[in-house]
């Protein structure tokens, strides 16, 4: 998995490319525990080129939403796939994200 990481008017933008499963998930969870504990409050997750979530990948996903939240932070996905959206429906994680289909949409989100 390819982790990239910009920022936008104070909003951390991760991107994940590939899957986020048991084998990618500690990666993944060190450079979203890195943003965070650098100060950033504003974390848009950009799924668009995420092929595959299992359980573990979900379970960083709601660990970084958690601290998100204890710091009154914002966090917002942007751009799930078919598969992606499938399985954040089944588990009942979209209702738990502010999941946009648009990057600028997500953006948007983060000045209300």
């Amino acid at each position: 998995m390819e982790i990239t990481q910009q920022q936008s008017d104070g909003i951390a933008i991760i991107a994940l490319d590939g899957r986020l499963d048991a084998v990618t998930s500690a990666d993944a969870e060190r450079e979203f525990n890195s943003v965070l504990d650098s100060g950033r409050e504003k974390l848009l997750i950009d799924l668009s080129h995420l092929e595959y979530i299992s359980s573990a990948g979900l379970r960083i996903l709601l660990v970084v939403a958690k601290r998100v939240q204890q710091k009154g932070g914002k966090i917002a996905l942007n751009g799930l796939t078919t598969g992606v959206r499938e399985v954040f429906e089944i588990s009942g994680f979209s209702a738990i994200f502010k999941i946009f289909d648009r990057r600028d949409d997500a953006l948007e989100f983060f000045k209300g």
